[in-house]
């Protein structure tokens, strides 16, 4: 049965024959092994040219900021999947890959399409980025919904990554007006929600990844790739001195069970 299109059987992105392997328009081994970096590579990859000076700076700082943030959900599947099976290294990378969802890791998507839609709001309307930024909060507030790219439960004074993401785009000449609406958000945000708002790193990538050239449909890219080194890190230690069974015996010890009890249970009782 034919589901979907029939009619666009093509990809720009590699082919090969008995010789060679070419790769956006680049011999593999004679133009990109040993010649090129990996970011550069990235970038190549998803856009298909190669990045100036200023985005392979922006993208290797993003890919830094991000890659490794201690124990968190995604971290503690990953290496409790290892434990449960320590021959399967890609079950376990799947696992915390799956992780990264709208709330943890995978949150800089959730934002960079939320500050696209205020300054396309903007130039529907012919308002300024305040105008539209407010609206904006305002209908998240009475929706009770998060701001995305703002708060941090740790980092409530402000989210040191995202400071220093920022700055690193102000001083790429990187900065515009992705970056221009993030920070109108958090300017009038801390008012208009009611409590402190400082912008966050999965708020930062985005804006600076969007101003640097890079597809707001690719965003996801950025967290992921990031993710995955910092969780080979975690599953190496884990081969060697594990604890996915020490977390998974604290959450067995920290949760309780409130459902109904069994026959035996109330006999005992």
């Amino acid at each position: 049965m034919r589901i979907g299109k029939q009619d666009q059987a093509f990809t720009a992105i590699a082919t090969s024959d008995a010789e060679s392997i070419t790769v956006r328009g680049h011999d593999l081994c004679g133009d990109l092994i040993g010649k090129i970096d990996f970011s550069d590579y990235f970038w190549l990859l998803v856009i298909g040219e190669k990045p100036t000076a200023a985005q392979r700076k922006m993208l290797d700082a993003c890919l830094v900021a991000i890659a490794e943030h201690g124990l968190v959900p995604s971290v503690q599947a990953a290496r409790m999947t290892l434990a449960a099976g320590p021959d399967a290294w890609q079950g376990a990378m799947a696992a915390g890959l799956l992780g990264m969802g709208s709330v943890v890791a995978g949150s800089s998507e959730v934002a960079g399409q939320f500050i696209a839609e205020v300054l396309a709001d903007a130039d529907a309307n012919g308002a300024d980025i305040d105008a539209a930024a407010v609206a904006s909060l305002k209908a998240l507030k009475q929706a009770r919904k998060k701001v995305p790219g703002l708060g941090h439960p740790q980092h409530n004074s402000g989210d040191p990554r995202a400071n220093r993401l920022l700055d690193i785009a102000d001083q790429l000449g990187v900065s515009g007006r992705h970056v221009s609406a993030l920070r109108t958000l958090a300017e009038h945000a801390p008012g208009i929600i009611e409590r402190p708002l400082p912008i966050n790193v999965s708020g930062a990538i985005p804006a600076v990844m969007l101003d640097a050239g890079w597809p707001l449909e690719a965003l996801k890219a950025v967290p992921l790739v990031a993710r995955s080194a910092g969780l080979a890190a975690h599953l190496y230690e884990e081969s060697l001195r594990s604890i996915g069974f020490i977390m998974s015996h604290e959450a067995d010890q920290k949760i309780e069970y409130d459902g109904p009890s069994s026959s035996l249970q109330d006999t005992q009782a």
